[in-house]
């Protein structure tokens, strides 16, 4: 090691003396002992080359712009004379930069150095010196001595940043996509916390399809992921048979690996889909991995299959979220709502929520659910989604006795209509996210009277009759592919005030509620209205002479 250093130092001083000075640098110069044409620094060039020129191709020369100060070559042509001179002047250039280099103390850098071929030799040294996270190209700093180096932290290569490739003890984990056309693509690496859904085509041979290896579910569980001291195997969540036309069957046992291969014609148990998902910690770490496999039969007359991919993260000790669109609201697709928990003195953050009962399971934005009884009182859990861009009502009956109590009476039908936990906000896009405040939007709520209905038991009893929800949306982004986003949710409470109910006698009252959506999206308009209209007077000559 030490005659290595040794030869390394004398080859450097055996080398030629860089060329530092600006004013024998020439970039242009590219013909050897030829005047390069209008290459003003070009030394082969004589003044009758000069005088020919018609200007400076480059007119300043400078050594690396990143020096705090440095000369600098300024070449230019004096046209005025006759014949045309070259005019050299060197200045010194100052970079105002506050990151510029003073000094370049480092020779080996003015050199281009061969690097150094690995063999059975040298390959332990370099492994040493390149083998770490940072490394030193200082000759003196090599560290010939294994054992005084320590090995990098293993949970830190372990952990993952975002868009970062989720790896596997072979490769990374594959996403097949499509790339330039629609046919599938296994190159396509999963990035750490980056949900995506792909569908591409694959070209199919049913006498073949026990060797295509895509077609199998063995490609995309036989690799582990790379954790920290241990490795992720990929676990079988659940598998889906799916028939020739279309119906789809959920397999009691995942345990059992089910292989293509070919019966009647057929090739059974062919991957049409997998949907991945990952668990990982707060620090990055992957510590689950699971697929949910699609399998399907491909007939002998079919020559490509469509294959669907989808991989989504999910942090350990929390629940996934649903989403109703990526970005932009689908249509079907339950409206999400959630509310500002108590104690936050400002809109941080929102809790996901029902527009009705806490305990919806499915947290989705509800509406009362017209039941066959159509008894409000037997209703009072009956809840229904409210998809996105489906317009509903719904309603119930209120039978009401002189033996009733209107307050109790009302709070109960408010119940009914706004469930227990009304939210305050509402979701603009499909995957707007609980930390994004700007994403959320407040429900204006309005109460309005109509009027007096006869035959109750007190007067001036005000219950409620009907909740309408109003939800404004436009089309967001590009025409070509608009997305669904709400801009403005209205609900309306109106109550009717009933008079007081004779002893003996009842009266049944309709209760209902209704969702509205509405496009509020403004028409496109043609790209010539969108031209810039310029208001001024032109001199009364400018079209002189004509007229």
């Amino acid at each position: 090691p030490v005659d290595t250093r040794d030869a390394t130092q004398a080859r450097l001083r055996s080398l030629p003396a860089p060329i530092t000075d600006v004013s024998r640098l020439c970039v242009c110069d590219l013909l050897v002992a030829q005047c390069d044409t209008n290459c003003c620094c070009d030394p082969d060039c004589s003044a009758q080359d000069f005088g020919l020129f018609t200007a400076c191709s480059v007119p300043v020369v400078t050594g690396d712009s990143r020096l705090c100060s440095q000369k600098a070559a300024v070449y230019s042509l004096d046209v005025e004379a006759n014949p045309p001179e070259r005019i050299f002047k060197l200045i010194d250039q100052v970079n105002p930069s506050i990151f510029c280099i003073h000094a370049t103390n480092y020779k080996q850098a003015l050199y281009l150095k061969s690097p150094e071929i690995p063999t059975a030799e040298n390959f332990d040294q370099l492994l040493d010196k390149f083998g770490g996270a940072t490394f030193s190209a200082e000759l003196d700093s090599w560290n010939l001595d294994t054992d005084a180096q320590n090995p990098p932290d293993a949970n830190e290569t372990s952990r993952y940043e975002y868009g970062v490739p989720v790896q596997t003890e072979d490769a990374f984990l594959r996403l097949p996509s499509p790339v330039v056309s629609s046919w599938c693509s296994d190159a396509n690496p999963a990035g750490f916390l980056v949900n995506q859904a792909t569908k591409c085509i694959r070209s199919v041979s049913v006498e073949k399809c026990d060797s295509v290896q895509a077609l199998s579910m063995l490609f995309y569980i036989n690799s582990s992921i790379l954790a920290s001291v241990f490795q992720v195997n990929i676990t079988v969540q659940s598998i889906a048979v799916q028939s020739l036309n279309g119906t789809r069957s959920l397999v009691s046992s995942s345990d059992v690996l089910r292989l293509p291969m070919v019966l009647d014609e057929l090739c059974i148990n062919a991957v049409l889909g997998v949907n991945y998902h990952i668990t990982y910690t707060d620090t990055g770490e992957i510590i689950g991995a699971a697929a949910a496999f699609v399998l399907g039969a491909i007939s002998k007359e079919a020559l490509s299959i469509e294959q669907s991919f989808e991989i989504s993260f999910t942090q350990e000790n929390t629940q996934p979220v649903p989403l109703s669109g990526n970005p932009g609201y689908v249509v079907g697709l339950p409206v999400r709502a959630g509310f500002q928990p108590q104690g936050y003195p400002f809109p941080a953050a929102f809790l996901f929520a029902a527009l009705a009962l806490s305990s919806n399971k499915h947290r989705q934005l509800t509406i009362l659910q017209s039941t066959s009884s159509q008894d409000c009182l037997a209703a009072q859990g009956a809840r229904a989604p409210v998809l996105f861009g489906y317009n509903m009502i719904s309603g119930c009956k209120l039978r009401i006795t002189a033996a009733m109590q209107c307050q109790p009476l009302a709070q109960t039908l408010l119940d009914v209509l706004k469930g227990q936990s009304f939210p305050e906000y509402v979701a603009s896009f499909g995957n707007s996210q609980a930390q994004d405040v700007l994403d959320w939007v407040p429900i204006t709520q309005l109460h309005i009277s109509e009027q007096m209905i006869s035959g109750t038991l007190q007067s001036s009893c005000q219950i409620p009759v009907s909740l309408g929800i109003e939800v404004k949306w436009t089309k967001y982004g590009s025409l070509v592919n608009p997305q669904a986003r709400i801009v403005n949710v209205t609900a309306t409470i109106t109550t009717s005030t009933l008079k007081q109910l004779a002893s003996g006698r009842e009266r049944i009252i309709p209760i209902t509620s209704s969702v509205v959506f509405t496009d509020i999206s403004s028409p496109a308009e043609p790209s010539y209205k969108a031209w810039p209209t310029i208001n001024i007077k032109l001199p009364f000559d400018f079209f002189y002479p004509f007229v």
